[in-house]
């Protein structure tokens, strides 16, 4: 029975709007990592305190697979796409920014690693969209880019950027790890046919196996005498930062693609001024609303679907 054009346009509405949800709880749990990296690299290297991340969510992850009763691909080919993701999206881009945070501030850092969806968005250009049916890098997009990155700038505040130029390599560290975010949203949709929490595992899995033998080398976590807040801090990190934020992440990329899907770099931002205001008293400035909304106006860009796209 064919639908009406009423009825076709209702139909992704309410789909929308639970992706939506999710952007935005996929924004929390990564814009809460930053304060829990802050705590956890206080007292562990950052080699180990990244290993130990990855290595509790993977295993995690691997044990709600079991009890769903759903296993892991066997193929090789498979496993290698999971190697690349996790050096992609977890093994260089944590490691940079747990090593950055020792000497950048918390609100230059936010800026520098909230460029991702740039780095998408100059991909897609660069390679021509040819990656089976990705996002066209619409001027729509390109709004929505630019509005986020404005929102952040004027939410954190220009004094943020008053450290510019110090820490260079520390805040190129952060800036190469927005890049790998970047192309790990893009190499994610390779993934689009598989249980979200499958390449999460996976990846999460690879990505302990590289990172275990080069915290036991280099940072000998046997002689470590980390503190109860960055044990805390770590456990933490790996369930919701990462097992239950790399579950909603590939979902994302299969439902909204990867450019809006990105758009979640620019939510941590308010999210993460929106908790000190509820929960630590603090005001916000005029500023600080227009960049609210100029973060709101971006993420809508990126997100909604062009009239007649997928």
């Amino acid at each position: 029975m064919p639908t009406t054009p009423l009825a076709a346009a209702a139909k992704p509405a309410p789909r929308i709007a639970f992706e939506w949800m999710l952007l935005a709880v996929l924004a929390t749990c990564w814009g809460a990592s930053y304060a829990f990296i802050k705590i956890g690299v206080q007292t562990l290297p950052p080699v180990t305190l990244i290993a130990a991340r990855t290595l509790i969510a993977g295993l995690l992850l691997l044990a709600l697979l079991r009890l769903r009763g759903v296993r892991l691909p066997r193929e090789p080919a498979m496993w290698r796409r999971f190697a690349l993701q996790a050096c992609l999206n977890s093994v260089l881009p944590f490691t940079l920014i747990a090593w950055a945070e020792r000497s950048v501030d918390a609100g230059l850092a936010t800026i520098l690693n909230s460029t991702s969806p740039i780095f998408i968005f100059l991909l897609g250009l660069g390679l021509g969209m040819g990656m089976g049916g990705a996002e066209k890098p619409t001027l729509r997009r390109l709004f929505g880019v630019a509005a986020g990155l404005a929102g952040i700038c004027l939410i954190v505040g220009v004094e943020a950027l008053h450290g510019l130029g110090h820490s260079l390599l520390a805040q190129l560290g952060l800036v190469a790890a927005a890049v790998c975010y970047g192309c790990a949203a893009m190499f994610g949709r390779v993934f689009k046919g598989l249980d979200p929490m499958v390449p999460a595992a996976g990846s999460l899995l690879c990505g302990a196996a590289m990172l275990l033998p080069a915290s036991l080398a280099i940072d000998r976590p046997w002689t470590l005498a980390p503190s109860a807040g960055s044990v805390l801090a770590v456990l933490a990190l790996a369930v919701l930062s990462t097992a239950l934020a790399f579950t909603i992440y590939f979902r994302l990329i299969k439902t909204l693609g990867p450019m809006s899907t990105a758009a979640q770099a620019y939510l941590r931002v308010p999210i993460g001024v929106m908790i000190g205001v509820v929960f630590l008293g603090e005001a916000l400035s005029l500023t600080a609303w227009a960049g609210l909304a100029c973060i709101v106006a971006g993420v809508v860009a990126m997100t909604v679907p062009a009239r007649g796209g997928p």
